[in-house]
C-alpha cells in the first residue's frame, strides 16, 4: 500500500497518515461533502508527524476565521489580483514600477501555494536581490509583496500575511547625489544659452524647483507684480517685456507637478518663488522660441498651456528631460554622469555656502522640515559642516 494510516480523530473528521509515494506525513480535515456526495477534505503536509499537527491546528484557525486558501492559489496570482484590483488611484508609471521590482521575486517564489508562503522564503528571496537591488528598492519590494498579501488576506485567501514579519535587507549602495560647483554651475548655464533648455536650467539651478515641478509649470502660473491693487497677475496677460522706468517683479506659482493627479510633492512644496532676473531673460527668449514652435507646427499643434514642452506644445517625459540634461553637461565639459535633480541640490549648495540659514533654503526649496534640508542635503549645506570647527577655532586659537 502507498499510504498508511497513523492517526485519527475520534470523530473521523482528522486524520494523520504516512503516504509513501511523496515520502511525508498527511493530515487531512473534513469540510463535509459536496453535490455529489464526495467527502470535501483539505490536506496539509509535513516532514514529521508533530509538523503536520502544528499545520493542521494552524489550518483549523484559518477554517474558524472563515479563510477560504486555496491549493493552487500561488503567490504570483496574488500579486497579479492586487496589481490588477488594489491600486486605484496609482499611476501607470508606479504600477510598472512594482511590476519590474516584484518580478525577481515571483520568479523565485511565485509559484509556491500562497498559504504554504513562509516568512523564511520572503526572507530567503529578498536577500538574494541584495547585490542586484538599493536599499530603496528592496523596500519598496518587501512592502509591495507585504500588499499584495493583505490584499488576499482581505478577500479570505490567506490566514496571516508573512511579508509583514520580515525586515527588508540593506542592498547595494545607490548612486549618491552631488551638485555643481559654482564655476561648473556658470558653464552649464553658458551651454544652455540660446537652446531651448536655456530657461529650464535657469529655474533648475537658480531657483530650486523640482524637475517633476519644472515639467508641470504653466504659464498662467508664471506672474509678474501690477501693484497692491491688482496683485500678482499672470503673463499671459500682463507679459514678460520689461516697462521703462519700472522695477519689475515676477514669480513662479508653484502648484504643481507631473506626479500622479498633478499635486505638489507635499503640502509646503506648493509655494510662490520670486525669480532673479536671469530667469526672466530666460522665460521671454524662451517664450519667443515656443511661439516659433508653434507656428511652425501649426495643426499639429497641442496647447496645455505647459511652459516646458515638446515641438508641438505636448508634455515633456522625465527621460526627455534627462536625454537633454546629460547632452548640455557634456557640451559644458562636465561629462555626462549627473541628473537633473543636481541642479536642485546646487541651488541649497550655492545658498548655503552664502550663508543663507537652512530655515531659508528648506522654505525656499519646499520641504515640510527643515531636518529634511540637513538630511538629503546634508553634503550641501555648509553651516552644518563648518560651525563646529568654527566655535573650536575661537575658544581655542
Amino acid at each position: 500500500m502507498s499510504e498508511t494510516k497513523v492517526t485519527r480523530r475520534s470523530r473521523g473528521e482528522d486524520a494523520i497518515y504516512f503516504a509513501t509515494a511523496k515520502n511525508r506525513y498527511v493530515g487531512s480535515v473534513s469540510l463535509g461533502y459536496g453535490p455529489d456526495g464526495k467527502r470535501i477534505r483539505r490536506k496539509v503536509f509535513g516532514k514529521t508527524k508533530q509538523e503536520v499537527r502544528d499545520r493542521l491546528k494552524a489550518l483549523h484557525q484559518e477554517l474558524n476565521a472563515g479563510v477560504k486558501s486555496s491549493r493552487t492559489y500561488s503567490v504570483r496570482e496574488a500579486v497579479e489580483d492586487w496589481l490588477r484590483e488594489g491600486l486605484d488611484g496609482t499611476s501607470e508609471p508606479t504600477r510598472t514600477l512594482y511590476e519590474g521590482l516584484l518580478e525577481p521575486v515571483l520568479e523565485m517564489i511565485g509559484a509556491r501555494p500562497l498559504r504554504d508562503l513562509s516568512a523564511g522564503d520572503v526572507r530567503s528571496a529578498l536577500g538574494q536581490l541584495v547585490t542586484r537591488y538599493s536599499t530603496r528598492s528592496l523596500q519598496i519590494t518587501r512592502n509591495s509583496l507585504e500588499r499584495a498579501i493583505r490584499h488576499a488576506e482581505s478577500n479570505d485567501l490567506v490566514g496571516r500575511n508573512v511579508a509583514a514579519l520580515v525586515k527588508s535587507p540593506r542592498g547595494r549602495s545607490g548612486r549618491p547625489s552631488k551638485s555643481f560647483t559654482l564655476e561648473q554651475a556658470k558653464a552649464l548655464l553658458a551651454a544652455a544659452e540660446r537652446t531651448r533648455w536655456h530657461a529650464y536650467v535657469a529655474l533648475s539651478l537658480l531657483v530650486g524647483i523640482r524637475t517633476e515641478e519644472a515639467r508641470a509649470l504653466r504659464w498662467d502660473h508664471v506672474v509678474r507684480w501690477a501693484g497692491d491693487a491688482a496683485g500678482w497677475q499672470p503673463v499671459t496677460s500682463a507679459g514678460l517685456d520689461p516697462r521703462p522706468g519700472m522695477q519689475d517683479q515676477f514669480a513662479i506659482y508653484v502648484w504643481r507637478s507631473d506626479r500622479f493627479g498633478g499635486d505638489t510633492k507635499t503640502g509646503k512644496s506648493r509655494r510662490t518663488l520670486a525669480l532673479p532676473r536671469r530667469c526672466v531673460e530666460a522665460l521671454r527668449e524662451h517664450g519667443k522660441r515656443e511661439a516659433g514652435d508653434r507656428l511652425r507646427a501649426g495643426a499639429l499643434w497641442q496647447d496645455h498651456g505647459l511652459v516646458f514642452a515638446s515641438a508641438i506644445g505636448t508634455p515633456l517625459s522625465a527621460n526627455n528631460v534627462i536625454r537633454a540634461f546629460r547632452s548640455l553637461t557634456e557640451k559644458a565639459g562636465l561629462g555626462r554622469d549627473w541628473v537633473p535633480r543636481e541642479m536642485r541640490h546646487t541651488f541649497v549648495s550655492v545658498l548655503s555656502a552664502n550663508g543663507v540659514p537652512v530655515e531659508s533654503i528648506a522654505l525656499l526649496a519646499g520641504h515640510d522640515r527643515t531636518t529634511t534640508t540637513e538630511l538629503v542635503y546634508r553634503h550641501e549645506i555648509r553651516p552644518a559642516l563648518t560651525q563646529g570647527a568654527e566655535v573650536m577655532d575661537n575658544i581655542f586659537g
